[in-house]
């Protein structure tokens, strides 16, 4: 749903989301980073009442283990930009910024930040997930486009055809959205809750065997080409103290 077709009052879907991974070594790294995030940047986030991440994810599949991984939504440059300001001027945060650096051992290897601009399509997040039996598992999926033009198209089978074709199989992803500022562009990104990786293997093969994705697909092909030439697919669950779980 585009924002001018949205009701007035009715939740808004970010308009900007920052993806941070962080990619750590076996040892000290990931329960340092942890108590940072879950003890420092949430509560400072909270107490400041600024953007804070709405997910906070463990890789369990992914080319760098361990990864920690987290998802912010905003709702401007600006707001994004003035959280980092306001963050790095917060005392409280400082400190635990300061106490997670103060070990001999680096606190990761290195991280990237991706600035994604949320797709037209992209939902509201939700304030809670519904409870889930077991942790979920969280599929983290990036498209490169070998153009712009096929990206576009890319983004307008999703926006027409693909994504009922996803929700009648069981996959519901919360967001949509493409690299501004980051690596491998141009590209399409998306983030899907499985409530299990059965149920994961479920819904795609299903969704591979659907006869209408099946005519999709080989239209789309027929006139825009291979407009995902490359697809990247990492899965993580989240952390007990990530917003959205």
């Amino acid at each position: 749903m585009s924002p001018s077709m949205q009701q007035a009052g009715a939740p808004r879907a970010p308009r900007y989301y920052v993806l941070q991974q962080y990619f750590l070594r076996n040892g000290s790294q990931p329960g340092r980073l942890h108590a940072f995030l879950e003890k420092g940047l949430l509560s400072a986030c909270r107490r400041l009442k600024a953007p804070a991440p709405a997910f906070v994810l463990e890789a369990l599949v992914a080319p760098h283990m361990p990864q920690i991984a987290c998802l912010t939504p905003y709702a401007s440059l600006d707001e994004w930009l003035e959280t980092r300001a306001r963050l790095a001027a917060d005392e409280g945060c400082r400190a635990a910024l300061a106490a997670l650096e103060q070990d001999a051992e680096p606190p990761y290897e290195d991280y990237a930040e991706t600035l994604l601009e949320a797709a037209p399509y992209t939902p509201p997040l939700p304030e809670s997930l519904p409870a889930a039996a077991q942790p979920r598992v969280f599929e983290l999926r990036l498209y490169h486009s070998p153009t712009e033009r096929q990206l576009r198209a890319l983004h307008e089978r999703f926006a027409g055809p693909e994504i009922p074709i996803f929700h009648r199989v069981g996959i519901h992803p919360l967001v949509y959205g493409s690299t501004l500022a980051g690596p491998h562009k141009p590209n399409l990104v998306y983030l899907t809750p499985f409530d299990s990786l059965a149920a994961r293997e479920k819904s795609w093969n299903a969704f591979s065997a659907d006869p209408e994705w099946i005519k999709v697909r080989a239209e789309s092909i027929a006139r825009h080409g291979q407009i995902s030439s490359v697809i990247q697919i990492s899965l993580y669950r989240a952390a007990a103290y990530s917003p959205l779980r």
